[in-house]
């Protein structure tokens, strides 16, 4: 890729104290909102279909992170913007996927409890899994040098922002079943406005990157997600018997928590503007994509039940 690019969008974002107190809150209140979506009978899927469940972890936390390091080396992508395809590439899915999974006629409780075991997973280790993607393309770990990101610091403070959250979020969920829908129901939209309003707010700041360098930016955006959908497609067709699991996981593995992403990169790592561009832009396109391949696959590609 141009490194033109990386060099104009290379200035962080100024995070002042406050804000980057709004954005862990933030981060938080996202964790929470995904967590009180949660169930019991999520977890009895998982007990019940250990295989795929075990296909879909693989897909979404070992082979989509690798497809993403593969694409970073072969077009040689700017250290910024390959720290933004890393993180986007690391985080959980979210109840978006769960959305256009429905639409798609692929399988809503196995998309679910995909979301569940990666929420999980990223309250424990998303900052460890972050460094350690990152750590193997050297360019982009230089930059995390760089920008004298304290690791220890990193992983400790991002744990424990979505660690409590979701702790509060299952006991609330299982305890109180009713009290956590009505709460969600809620907690959704406002978690969508604080998504579009940083993603805003990110393309303002770095507006005159998106214009002069936007016909470079996008085709990376779009490829990159593409080749989500379709890491999830094919590891669904070769390891998951059932269509509709496997519509389900081509859907999981291409929709990303952006959001979780976008916060992660303002409040943690400095609000790099490469990587907040890039993970902005991806937020925006992979809801246009899933949604558009959704609709496309339950109108000419149905399922047996769904004719």
């Amino acid at each position: 890729m141009d490194e033109q690019l990386g060099a104009a969008g290379a200035a962080a974002i100024a995070v002042d104290p406050v804000t980057q107190l709004i954005l862990s809150l933030s981060l938080a209140f996202t964790m929470l909102t995904v967590a009180l979506s949660l169930q019991p009978q999520d977890f009895r899927f998982v007990r019940a279909h250990p295989t795929s469940i075990f296909v879909g972890f693989i897909a979404q936390v070992v082979a989509l992170p690798a497809v993403t390091l593969l694409i970073i080396k072969l077009l040689d992508v700017s250290p910024g913007l390959a720290l933004g395809m890393v993180i986007v590439a690391c985080c959980p899915g979210g109840a978006m996927s769960n959305l256009i999974t429905k639409i798609s006629g692929g399988d809503a409780a196995y998309s679910v409890a995909l979301t569940m075991v990666s929420s999980v997973f990223s309250a424990l280790l998303l900052p460890i899994a972050i460094l350690f993607w990152v750590s193997l393309h050297e360019p982009a770990n230089q930059l995390i040098n760089n920008i004298n990101i304290d690791r220890a610091a990193f992983i400790q403070n991002t744990t424990t922002i979505l660690v409590i959250p979701l702790a509060v979020g299952l006991l609330v969920s299982w305890q109180k079943p009713v009290l956590a829908d009505k709460l969600q129901r809620r907690f959704m939209p406002i978690s969508l406005l604080i998504l579009v309003a940083l993603i805003i707010a990110g393309l303002h700041d770095n507006f005159d990157v998106v214009v002069e360098h936007g016909s470079r930016l996008f085709p990376l955006v779009i490829l990159h997600n593409a080749l989500a959908f379709l890491t999830g497609a094919l590891i669904g067709r070769f390891f998951l018997p059932d269509r509709k699991k496997a519509r389900a996981l081509t859907i999981e593995v291409g929709i990303q928590n952006a959001g979780l992403g976008l916060i992660i990169v303002m409040a943690e790592l400095g609000g790099f503007g490469d990587a907040a561009l890039m993970v902005g832009t991806w937020g925006l396109w992979h809801l246009v994509a899933g949604f558009g391949l959704a609709t496309t696959l339950r109108k000419f590609a149905p399922l047996k039940d769904e004719r």
